[in-house]
């Protein structure tokens, strides 16, 4: 059990952020303010959007709801356009945002929702695909897939599908199958983080296109992804599919925990290497995939068991409360790979150790938040 004075903490925390955050400036967005720029429409923010809307569906306080409404409401046209979204650029990470547009549709009604999914379904039909049919990851990442990519996407995908289309998911489980196909390492059964179909991308194995390491936040996407689909998809052909890959992925990167914390390290597969840590962000997507999975019924008790070691393993090592504020630490704060201009982002393991870990930065927060949701559903 989580104590219930940490959990009393954390909603308190989780308050206070509320507080201090709008449409036009939030407290957890750390790369925006460290860069002195305003509230745009990205994945960060909708990550955290749909944390608050889980924590409003398990606690039945409307503030929660009510924050992401006005939130998305600010950045939505009434003809359905998205303040900052820029279709041109044709990145997945800008749909992500969009998965709580079907929840605030129903709860609210308000057809500039649904109409802003459609902006997003279009900007998803237009999306460059590589030869195997994946979208591209974006626009400066010409012909590679990001384990990333299938977290940003593919639900919001689904969604759209349940809701407002036709319910054909095949192109969705096509994509995770060919993710599967092509990234996921036999040996330990973990997910390399990118892999360039066309071998010209200069981080990539000239052979079999994919990066070089097991990064722990790609896989942590795509466990995430994998979690969410099997909620959202029908039971049947499809949802097996997935649930086969998703049920494979966490008895594979089971055995690479830290065995005191539960955590896992920033390169999953070398704890030893110099420099290597225990990652919060990632660790709380794998703990989120692990509880959701064994609540679903797709994986069994030991899994809720070992997500909810992770999640403790989180708090003790980096959950801290100075003055009634929360901060979180051991989040690495950004990696990619490359592009062309930026060589330093060469997928090596050097690379993924020398990336700031900071404190505080939504990209930390706001898993550990989803992954917070999970633990007050097994605790309701």
């Amino acid at each position: 059990m989580v104590s219930r004075e940490v959990c009393d903490r954390i909603d308190r925390y989780i308050l206070r952020l509320l507080q201090e955050s709008g449409p036009d400036h939030t407290a957890w967005n750390l790369e925006t303010i460290r860069k002195g720029g305003s509230t745009s429409w990205n994945y960060v923010d909708g990550c955290m959007m749909t944390a608050l809307l889980a924590l409003y569906q398990i606690t039945g306080e409307k503030r929660y709801f009510d924050f992401v409404d006005a939130f998305i409401d600010a950045f939505v046209g009434e003809d359905g356009s998205i303040r900052t979204f820029r279709a041109e650029k044709h990145t997945l990470d800008d749909i992500n945002e969009g998965r709580v547009l079907f929840d605030l549709y129903a709860a609210t009604g308000k057809q500039k929702y649904r109409l802003a999914a459609e902006t997003l379904k279009k900007a998803l039909d237009a999306q460059p695909r590589t030869v195997e049919g994946n979208w591209w990851h974006k626009e400066i990442y010409p012909n590679q897939v990001w384990l990333d990519g299938v977290y940003m996407a593919q639900p919001f995908a689904a969604l759209y599908q349940k809701t407002f289309g036709s319910g054909d998911v095949s192109d969705v489980v096509r994509q995770v199958e060919n993710v599967r196909l092509k990234m996921r390492d036999e040996k330990t059964g973990l997910y390399y983080h990118g892999y360039d179909a066309s071998r010209q991308a200069f981080w990539c194995d000239r052979e079999s296109g994919l990066s070089a390491n097991f990064w722990l936040r790609a896989i942590g996407w795509f466990s995430v992804a994998l979690a969410d689909l099997l909620e959202i998809l029908p039971a049947g052909e499809a949802s097996e599919k997935i649930a086969d890959i998703f049920r494979r992925l966490m008895a594979d990167v089971l055995p690479f925990a830290d065995a005191e914390s539960g955590m896992y390290y920033q390169v999953v597969d070398k704890p030893q290497a110099e420099g290597n840590y225990l990652e919060s962000s990632g660790s709380s997507m794998l703990a989120y995939a692990m509880l959701k999975g064994a609540r679903l019924g797709f994986l069994d008790a030991r899994f809720s068991e070992a997500g909810r070691k992770t999640f403790c393993g989180i708090v003790d090592k980096y959950l801290s409360f100075t003055d009634g504020t929360l901060n979180l630490g051991g989040i690495c704060l950004v990696a990619g790979l490359g592009p062309e201009n930026n060589r330093r982002r060469d997928g090596s393991l050097a690379y993924y150790l020398s990336e700031p870990v900071v404190q505080n930065d939504a990209k930390g927060v706001a898993p550990f938040l989803l992954c917070y949701t999970e633990i007050k559903r097994t605790q309701a």
